[in-house]
């Protein structure tokens, strides 16, 4: 069973770093899978990834309900509800992708937002089929009066714009059309800016000028016969999920991407661009992935796909390429290009490598490997040691770990520590097979659903070439998460080494991915608690380290998330025969130098007479 136990992604979803893979509701296969298997870019069910549309995201009211009903039926525990005022703010920005309709400071509507919050929460908090949304419904009718009247100002702007040269009509093109931030600028204005913009375009750059023009017009400002209540209703559903679940979420069909984690992916799909801005005509690109792209080009189309009116998670859906056995497809894309006096069609084909971006005029982007764990040999004793810094926990780790220690491990080497200070977390499946080298085979995380019944994790058995059975030690700070804590905790509670450093992040939960009942997107839900293999509780609590030192304090703990779950103490779950200590040898005050003061700190702390002894007395 592969679970998603990072954190840091609660904010809205950045343009970059790219999403990732999920993992899936367990009782369900899914092609796109756990983090152990192959990403492919597939829906939770099996299903290929939906081509973004460019509409609004949308939901009628009983979906709308049907999907809060689930949500609320699978939580790992029986969920509160959520405060009006700040689900208000979070469905201001949800139904807002371009801040024109809610979140600009010239809107009328988050103001009816906020004074309509427990209605809302009142009609899809009903159970379905209880009949229509009322104060949705009315509120749809002031969003779409608001919409009308900024529609009028584009086309007026749209209408006034002058024909321009190509380089002209490229700067006009290329330029950023929206605000990344809190939404500052007024919507009338920009709706006239983009609306000359678009005007601009339509009469300098040919028959895709006048496409890309027409698909911002009707994405953006749709025309009367809308229903902007669906819309409402989709926002209060993406508002609603983190109000009941911190780590939870909710995404249509083309935007499911940006739940995802994919960059802790063993092989990630293949992708056209990694990071781009929106303009009032397409996408810039800024960092690619695709032989033919170059940063600077505006992408206009995707095969048959506009990319004028995106909003950032659909832009992001449509970077991902699906792939046919082992071969990238090759894609059919109009760019601009500075320079050029009219759209270029390519043919491009994406990569889900890193890459090296060439200079300006410079050949293509090389491929390059992707890059080691990041490892140090640090003077120690008679020897070194080995210090491994994990930044994530990728589903692959326990193979690159392995790997590592295959080309490390000499005489020399006394022992290992993994630094995973700042590590967030990630990959159930990547901790298991980290932990496999250290524990092959040992029962791991207990892990209870709501329902009560409890799984538990165990430690694949790796070979014995990847195996290590010296002493080993894990850093931790305040930012040390989920997957890092299972690590670091795992070797605690089998006293396979000891844990350095500050109280950890406290985050004992796990998410799964699954269709919703609506059939309409994707829930990320939190449905299980896990406890570490002596039954201690991780969930708002963290681990005490063996050995503590001074570390800057933590900004956010998961205790001080707003509906959390409560700790849970689980089952013993270890093999007797597997606790055992292995004591770090001596130094003899031979240690480092070291780049990082504190590491060598830990490592003169782990040899020491002192602490063996007390050790010893535990």
């Amino acid at each position: 069973m592969g679970l998603w136990v990072g954190i840091g992604w609660l904010l809205r979803p950045a343009i970059t770093p790219p999403p990732s893979c999920p993992f899936p509701d367990s009782s369900s296969p899914s092609t796109f899978a756990t983090p152990s298997d192959s990403c492919a870019p597939a829906g939770v069910s099996g299903r290929t990834l939906r081509t973004p549309s460019g509409a609004p995201a949308s939901l009628s009211c009983d979906e709308a309900r049907r999907i809060i009903h689930q949500a609320r039926s699978q939580l790992a525990a029986l969920p509160g509800s959520p405060e009006p005022h700040p689900f208000s703010d979070a469905l201001i920005d949800w139904v807002d992708p371009h801040g024109l309709w809610t979140a600009a400071p010239d809107s009328p509507v988050a103001a009816a937002l906020r004074i309509q919050a427990r209605g809302i929460l009142a009609e899809i908090e009903a159970p379905p089929g209880s009949g229509p949304c009322v104060v949705t419904h009315e509120l749809g009718t002031v969003l779409g009066v608001w919409v009308s009247e900024l529609r009028a100002l584009f086309e007026a702007a749209e209408r006034s714009a002058p024909a321009m040269r190509p380089d002209e009509a490229f700067r006009f093109a290329s330029l950023a059309a929206f605000e990344d931030g809190p939404v500052t600028r007024p919507a009338r204005s920009l709706a006239t800016e983009l609306g000359y913009r678009a005007g601009v375009v339509r009469r300098s750059l040919g028959p895709e000028g006048v496409q890309a023009a027409e698909a911002i017009r009707e994405r953006l400002l749709p025309g009367d016969s809308f229903d902007w209540s669906t819309v409402i209703l989709a926002g209060a559903v993406r508002a609603y999920l983190p109000q009941i679940d911190p780590h939870g979420g909710w995404a249509p069909l083309d935007e499911e991407t940006s739940l995802y984690e994919i960059d802790l992916e063993a092989s990630p799909p293949p992708r056209l661009w990694r990071k781009m801005t929106r303009t009032a005509v397409g996408v810039r690109i800024e960092e690619t992935y695709a032989e033919g792209l170059a940063p600077g080009d505006v992408v206009l189309r995707v095969d048959a796909v506009q990319t004028a009116g995106l909003s950032v998670e659909q832009c992001e859906q449509l970077s991902f390429v699906d792939v046919e056995g082992t071969a990238p497809l090759v894609k059919r894309v109009t760019v601009l290009r500075p320079g050029d006096p009219s759209p270029r069609l390519l043919d491009v084909r994406p990569t889900s490598r890193s890459r090296v971006e060439p200079e300006p005029g410079g050949d293509l982007a090389q491929e390059q490997e992707p890059s080691a764990l990041d490892v140090a040999r640090i003077p120690y004793g008679d020897g070194d040691v080995l210090v491994v810094s994990l930044g994530d926990v990728p589903d692959n780790l326990g193979e690159e770990l392995g790997s590592t220690l295959r080309r490390e491990r000499g005489p020399s080497l006394q022992g290992i520590v993994l630094d995973l200070r700042g590590n967030g977390g990630g990959s159930t499946d990547g901790a298991a097979g980290a932990l496999a080298l250290f524990l092959p085979g040992a029962p791991l995380f207990p892990m209870r659903r709501r329902d009560g019944s409890v799984e538990v994790e165990r430690a694949p058995l790796p070979p014995l070439a990847d195996r290590w059975d010296g002493p080993v030690a894990a850093l931790v700070d305040g930012d040390t998460a989920s997957a890092a804590e299972m690590i670091s905790g795992a070797l605690l509670a089998y006293r396979r080494g000891p844990v350095l450093g500050d109280r950890t992040y406290g985050k004992g939960c796990a998410q799964e991915y699954l269709d919703d009942d609506a059939r309409a997107g994707v829930l990320r839900l939190t449905t299980l608690l896990y406890a570490l293999p002596d039954g201690s509780p991780v969930q708002m609590t963290g681990l005490s380290p063996t050995l503590r030192l001074p570390m800057p304090r933590a900004l956010e703990r998961e205790a001080n998330l707003a509906h959390a779950l409560l700790p849970w103490r689980g089952p013993d779950v270890r093999e007797p025969p597997l606790v055992r200590d292995v004591p770090w040898p001596g130094h003899g005050g031979f240690v480092g130098p070291c780049k990082d003061t504190l590491l060598c700190r830990a490592l003169r702390l782990l040899g020491s007479p002192r602490t063996a002894t007390a050790r010893e007395r535990r």
